[in-house]
């Protein structure tokens, strides 16, 4: 037995192994009682033993040590125990033996005796294993060993194994995952671990309980220097040549009490390449032709994309000669150590040297990767050359972003006002609050004269929300009802959850205040957004009444129209002042028709509400209460702004991105768009070229179908296979794909997405025969257009990918269900989907493989059928 370490062998030796060996037994289970009376009978001094004894009898364990058929040892017994309700000895037994002596197939035998008369002993039972493991390691931790029923010791390991190669038991595979666990190979978890390790003890009972064999647990001694756990391994000169140690290793974890400490040469070689002496030769640094190539590649490098330490110091050495692309100068901060302070001051002197960066490229500055807060201004600054329509686009995603700001000054400029105006758990109080005239207390601050007079550069990103949402209606509406969810109470214990809702609270309060010390219009606005939340709070009192109504549907409908009718000295719903529609503030409401007002057949029974406008007409909007909107919310945007992107590259796909919008976490508005599930015109027309033909015939046409029809359905088809592709949405059936009487095909139900389905082996995009046969079959033209349309579409999105992966890597924080299940692989999904490795042409190869993969998946015919006999029980 060697002393060394061996680094040859993967295991770490003990210092010190004079000493000798110990066992501790443990417990034994399963001994049942064999009465041989006719024996007891012919010797009456059998009474006393404990073969007679109806309780537990008084057993011994006899130990001993052989190898080659030859004890090493004398045996060494259990010392005198009574036992009253089991067999536990919890006694640990030295071996007259050290570690050093022991050979590699050193065996050790252990049986249990009873006592059979005044100088008799009866073998109960016998089992045995080797000390030592299949790659030589002495065994350590707790084993269950399988005793053999009136079998003596025997040297030989064959007839009494302990661990028996032929048990199936469960106890056999978790005790080797138990082993796994000890040596490190499986991460730690504390709480994790004692669950797991409990449930095991209990499955172990069972298991015992119900064998046949009784069980005898063991256990080996540790060996702990310093706190260290070390394994004792055999070992002998020239044994490399006898054991398959360097063939097949355990993969074991070493400690490397240096793994967190600074690389000193790394640490110097960083600051010598970032000293301000090689910024004067880094000004005329040329790259070659290769590394030019190379600083192509490293911009092109999507938003996940970590750079090693050699790209780093290469985007850093020619920083000179990229600061005239404005794609690379994302890649240049994200090389920078931002806590050494000269290095972080020509950072900042070289960023604003930068050509300017693009607005969607700014959104990435203000992800959690970025923290400097003169980086955080300047990515501020550039998104004020983005226009209202484009903020409204990124806004929801801007609103999320507040939580990786700094805003201890702001909650100091604001200590005043939290003292006269106290943080309350109803946001409507916080409102009528600060809608008072005491709010026009010289006390408080006139927050809108301060955003006036601060410089552009110096506005963080709430100031410049503020500041923009103040001037555009639009903007203050969609900024009010982002910010109402995130103020939500959610009953949430963490510190972190609580410092960042008070951060909202303190943003929203900021916001409210100045509009209503602001200008004239602020002061509409403000106005506005109070009608809207009593609008609101009134509404949701009545659904909720309507909810406690007993009765069928019929009688809650009734009841949902009588409530609408009602008349208030205070309030009406059939006719009040034009008022903004949080859903399309465009959209100025007068009243709601209470004759029209339906609930859906579904669970939550949303309420369908016609409302009336100006100018004598009718909009449509879902009231959903009891449902959480918000992922809705975020695929509708990220559907829309695909929409706009395509459209900016002359490709309209005929979308339909209807408006969703989350008033609270429980209830929230959808736009209603006048369609027809897929499933009701196939059970009703058989086909979705008979319900074109029935709506919008044309005998000169193909298919006797209007070409403008067909041509929508063609286009919206390959347009929401490729985004629901992009997205990963899932549980798609015929009831969730709605065609307009336009032709327009489009989706809704977005409760699973990034690749989530409820259903089996789902194909990649819904694609199925009934939608191609709508367009002619797999041969026919339309398809052939439909496919162009879906490459085109997919080429045109993956070049605008790092602004969608951008927009998702500030909603990773968000309380949006699917993203909250993987936090930290939500960017990446999207982004895997894009297949940004692969070129144009080998991206529309892979695109045409998906759709042939979606059009003859049989697993999806099967879903679908199983689905429709599903909704047909339901109903």
């Amino acid at each position: 037995m060697s002393s060394n370490l061996s680094s040859s062998l993967n295991y770490v030796y003990s210092c010190s192994l004079e000493t000798n060996v110990q066992i501790k037994i443990g417990t034994l289970e399963g001994i049942k009682h064999n009465y041989d009376y006719e024996k007891i009978l012919s010797d009456p001094m059998k009474k006393f033993s404990g073969l007679y004894q109806k309780s537990f009898s008084d057993l011994v364990i006899y130990c001993q040590v052989y190898s080659d058929g030859k004890p090493l040892s004398l045996p060494v017994s259990t010392s005198y125990k009574h036992f009253t309700n089991r067999w536990s000895w919890n006694e640990w037994v030295v071996l007259p033996i050290q570690f050093s002596d022991l050979p590699r197939n050193a065996l050790l035998t252990l049986t249990v005796y009873d006592c059979a008369g005044p100088v008799t002993m009866t073998a109960v039972g016998s089992t045995s294993i080797s000390l030592f493991g299949k790659h030589g390691v002495f065994r350590q931790g707790m084993i269950d060993l399988r005793v053999w029923p009136d079998r003596d010791s025997d040297s030989n390991i064959s007839s009494t194994p302990g661990k028996c190669l032929s048990d199936t038991n469960r106890m056999q595979s978790l005790a080797k995952l138990a082993k796994q666990h000890r040596n490190g190979n499986m991460p730690e978890v504390d709480w994790l671990d004692r669950l797991t390790f409990r449930e095991i003890e209990l499955i172990n009972e069972k298991e015992k309980k119900t064998s046949n064999y009784p069980y005898l647990m063991i256990e080996f001694p540790e060996i702990i220097s310093n706190g260290i756990v070390y394994s004792v391994v055999h070992y002998e000169q020239d044994g490399d040549e006898i054991y398959p140690f360097r063939v097949n290793p355990d993969i074991v974890t070493v400690p490397d009490a240096e793994v967190m400490q600074e690389n000193l040469v790394e640490s110097k070689h960083h600051k010598l390449a970032r000293s301000l002496r090689s910024g004067i030769s880094d000004k005329d640094a040329k790259p070659t032709a290769p590394l030019r190539d190379m600083l192509n590649t490293i911009v092109g490098y999507p938003p996940t994309k970590i750079l090693t330490t050699e790209e780093q110091d290469l985007i850093w050495k020619y920083r000179f000669y990229l600061c005239n692309q404005k794609k690379a100068l994302t890649k240049f901060l994200e090389c920078v150590n931002w806590k050494l302070h000269g290095e972080a001051l020509q950072a900042l002197d070289m960023m604003y040297q930068w050509a300017p960066m693009d607005v969607d490229d700014s959104l990435r500055l203000l992800s959690p990767a970025f923290k400097h807060s003169s980086v955080r201004k300047y990515a501020v600054e550039r998104l004020q050359q983005a226009t209202d329509e484009d903020l409204l686009l990124y806004l929801l995603q801007l609103v999320q972003a507040l939580k990786y700001e700094n805003f201890e000054h702001i909650t100091n400029s604001l200590k005043l006002m939290e003292d006269k105006y106290p943080v309350t758990d109803s946001l409507t109080e916080s409102i009528s609050g600060l809608s008072l005239k005491d709010s026009s207390d010289s006390n408080i601050p006139c927050t809108i004269n301060h955003f006036e007079m601060c410089r552009p550069e110096d506005m963080d990103l709430a100031r410049f929300l503020i500041h923009r949402a103040s001037k555009n209606f639009s903007l203050a509406n969609y900024f009010y009802w982002y910010l109402m969810i995130e103020c939500e109470d959610q009953d949430s214990t963490i510190k972190q959850d609580i410092r960042v809702r008070n951060m909202y609270l303190s943003v929203m309060k900021t916001f409210l205040m100045t509009l209503y010390n602001g200008s004239t219009e602020c002061q509409r606005i403000h106005a506005m957004l109070t009608r809207q939340q009593n609008f609101i709070d009134r509404l949701v009192r009545i659904i909720k009444t309507v909810a406690r109504e007993s009765g069928n549907r019929k009688k809650k409908i009734d009841k949902l129209q009588a409530l609408l009718a009602e008349t208030d000295t205070k309030f009406s719903f059939m006719t009040f002042e034009p008022l903004p529609l949080p859903l399309d503030p465009s959209i100025h409401i007068t009243g709601i028709i209470p004759e029209k007002a339906v609930l859906f057949k579904s669970a939550l029974m949303p309420s369908r509400l016609t409302f009336m406008v100006q100018d004598n007409k009718e909009y449509v909007a879902i009231f959903k209460h009891g449902d959480d909107l918000r992922q809705d919310q975020l695929i509708l945007q990220i559907i829309t702004l695909m929409d706009k992107l395509l459209r900016s590259e002359n490709l309209d796909l005929k979308l339909t991105p209807y408006r969703v919008l989350a008033t609270s976490t429980r209830h929230g508005f959808v736009q209603f768009v006048n369609s027809l599930p897929v499933a009701e015109i196939l059970a009703t027309e058989g086909s979705i070229q008979n319900y074109f033909r029935k709506n919008h015939p044309n005998e000169n046409a193909p298919f006797g179908i209007s070409p403008d029809i067909m041509e929508n359905y063609i286009k919206s088809c390959a347009g929401y296979c490729v985004i629901t592709y992009l997205l990963g949405v899932g549980d798609r059936h015929f009831d969730n794909l709605l065609l307009t009487s336009t032709g327009k095909l489009f989706h809704i139900d977005f409760g699973y997405i990034l690749g989530r389905d409820p259903k089996p082996l789902p194909p990649p995009m819904k694609l199925s025969k009934e939608m191609v046969e709508a367009m002619g079959g797999v041969n026919s033209e339309h398809y052939h257009e439909f496919r162009k349309l879906c490459y085109t579409a997919f080429l045109h999105l993956r070049r605008h990918a790092n602004l969608i992966l951008n927009l998702f890597s500030l909603m990773v924080d968000a309380s949006v269900p699917d993203i909250a299940l993987e936090p930290d692989k939500t960017v990446n999904k999207v982004q895997d989907k894009f297949r940004l490795d692969l070129g144009d042409e080998e991206a529309v190869h892979y695109l045409q493989n998906l759709l042939d993969m979606s059009v003859t998946a049989v697993m999806a015919v099967l879903v679908e059928q199983l689905h429709k006999f599903a909704q047909y029980w339901r109903k």
